[in-house]
């Protein structure tokens, strides 16, 4: 006799990639601008690690207090955004994203992280990829 429960399905398991997007590791300036919980403007310039179409990951080399689902800008800096590889999204200027992880320095002198999901709509980022297909067809 089974002894697992009917309704647990383990002939399914989740690959170890998850992502909807490709990630490309890179290495270009950029900055962060968001508003504290007493409404300032802050600021920090970051590092990209890595991107993708929905997202990047960025390293701070000063602390920031920046909380999970707060709203920032995210900026690569003017002379990048035309880089090989990079996806669309990120060429265009400011992006509104979402912080959805934050990794603390895990030495004194190390880089904060910050993983980033990109306010895009992945449609548009469809029909985009399309375009750009269609013009060099």
């Amino acid at each position: 006799m089974n002894s697992k429960p009917a309704w647990i399905d383990h002939s399914h398991r989740p690959s170890s990639n998850q992502r909807i997007a490709e990630r490309h590791s890179v290495t270009l300036p950029a900055r962060l601008t968001w508003k504290d919980q007493r409404g300032t403007t802050r600021f920090a310039t970051v590092v990209t690690r890595n991107v993708s179409e929905f997202g990047v990951y960025v390293e701070c080399q000063s602390a920031v207090s920046i909380p999970v689902y707060r709203l920032v800008q995210f900026q690569l800096e003017r002379e990048v955004r035309e880089s090989d590889g990079l996806p669309g999204a990120l060429r265009q200027g400011r992006i509104l994203s979402a912080v959805y992880r934050v990794s603390p320095a895990r030495t004194a002198g190390a880089a904060q992280g910050l993983a980033l999901r990109l306010m895009v709509d992945p449609r548009r980022c469809a029909v985009d990829a399309v375009q750009a297909a269609r013009a060099t067809a």
